[in-house]
């Protein structure tokens, strides 16, 4: 069946093999849960297409791209920072607002990729994604001569 999970988490269900993931988890725990370098997607199945919404505030639209390779899809947002400009005039007394590129894949092989539309408002990325037609298994029996 197919699902819009997270490209690398799990593959045909089944999570994949990590030898990182025990340290990861053991940072996570350490350092709090906060994911650098990814956000918060909720996928929701309307019927005939997903809907895919990406939580990305305080990104402009221009720094937001969506790239579709094969069956795969790439959002990619990058935020540039001016603090080191403003820590030389003494402007920040603390700076802890990230900075740098965020990425996350899907597999859409079972969308039709030349159909989805996308939208950014409020620091939400929508993207609607249309379902590919259901193929309808046909069945015939053969003539023996």
């Amino acid at each position: 069946m197919f699902e819009l999970t997270p490209f690398g988490r799990r593959v045909n269900g089944v999570r994949t093999y990590n030898p990182f993931r025990e340290l990861e988890e053991m940072q996570k725990a350490f350092f709090g849960g906060s994911h650098i370098g990814e956000f918060k997607t909720d996928i929701k199945d309307n019927g005939d297409s997903y809907l895919l919404e990406a939580d990305l505030p305080g990104f402009k639209k221009e720094d937001i791209h969506v790239d579709m390779d094969g069956n795969y899809m790439t959002i990619t947002a990058e935020r540039h920072s001016d603090a080191e400009e403003k820590d030389k005039e003494g402007n920040y007394i603390r700076c802890e607002r990230s900075y740098g590129s965020f990425t996350r894949s899907f597999d859409i092989s079972e969308v039709k990729a030349e159909d989805i539309t996308a939208e950014y408002k409020d620091g939400v990325l929508r993207l609607t994604m249309p379902k590919k037609e259901a193929a309808i298994p046909t069945s015939r029996r053969l003539e023996i001569q």
